[in-house]
């Protein structure tokens, strides 16, 4: 690692939606057929893991936390600008004009801080069975969603009366 890294800033490019990885990889051969390795330091599509629920089993999956854009960490100059800039695939850098601005170190943190997120295919109104825990067997149809808590309320029938009921997502799957 160059000393020169310490002078060197995450800057963002924007791209055609769909071409971040072959930019980045673009950029990368690039960097290394013109020995750049000292001014650009690293390309990056930045990823966040999510968890997808679908009828009760998690599956796990990366999702591009900024589609259409690439982060590259470089010390900025004409040369530089000029080998990001004419990427193929590549609009422009964030910033006022062609002016590239680069991201704050409160910025650069945040991204590195990644949350997976959890989708679930499941809406309110919808029909599921209970598969596992106090209730499991049981069916009842979902009241409400709370992705924080990553739970959902269901209309039991417990005792003859209608009951509200907070399970988790990996408790319950839709009725077939």
């Amino acid at each position: 690692m160059s000393e020169n890294n310490s002078a060197a800033r995450w800057y963002v490019a924007h791209t055609y939606s769909g071409y971040e990885n072959k930019v980045k990889m673009d950029l990368e051969k690039t960097i290394e057929n013109r020995h750049l390795q000292d001014l650009i330091f690293e390309v990056n599509v930045p990823m966040q893991p999510v968890i997808e629920m679908k009828n009760g089993a998690e599956k796990k999956t990366d999702k591009k936390m900024f589609p259409g854009y690439v982060l590259v960490k470089m010390i900025m100059n004409q040369e530089t600008w000029y080998v990001v800039r004419n990427t193929r695939g590549v609009t422009g850098f964030v910033g006022p004009g062609s002016e590239p601005i680069p991201l704050s170190e409160e910025e650069v943190l945040k991204l590195s801080g990644k949350e997976s997120e959890v989708v679930v295919d499941f809406e309110i109104g919808e029909a599921v069975t209970v598969i596992s825990g106090a209730w499991n067997g049981s069916a009842g149809i979902i009241s409400e969603i709370n992705d924080q808590k990553k739970t959902v309320t269901l209309s039991l029938e417990i005792f003859g009366r209608e009951t509200p009921v907070e399970l988790s997502y990996g408790e319950i799957q839709k009725l077939r």
